[in-house]
């Protein structure tokens, strides 16, 4: 269940809920009673660890063939005499 952020317009007070993202709950300040609204945020970041993913599988292919056509390249121009 995400996490909602509600805010009362009339104090300030912040107050942070779990609940369904289909669920419209009234929520009202504790200090002053007033109706608070929700708050929109800006949600939270993922990582994905592990096999499978791109980030770790096929993100680093392409770097890891990018270095070795470079590699490649120094060590040729070192047996011409180019360096």
């Amino acid at each position: 269940m995400p996490t909602y952020t509600y805010e009362c317009p009339r104090c300030g007070r912040h107050k942070e809920l779990f609940h369904s993202v289909n669920a419209q709950p009234d929520v009202f300040c504790e200090k002053c009673g007033e109706r608070m609204r929700r708050l929109i945020g800006a949600g939270a970041g993922l990582i994905f660890k592990g096999d499978g993913f791109y980030a770790t599988d096929y993100a680093n292919k392409g770097k890891a063939a990018h270095s070795r056509q470079k590699q490649d390249k120094k060590n040729a121009s070192e047996k011409r005499g180019d360096a």
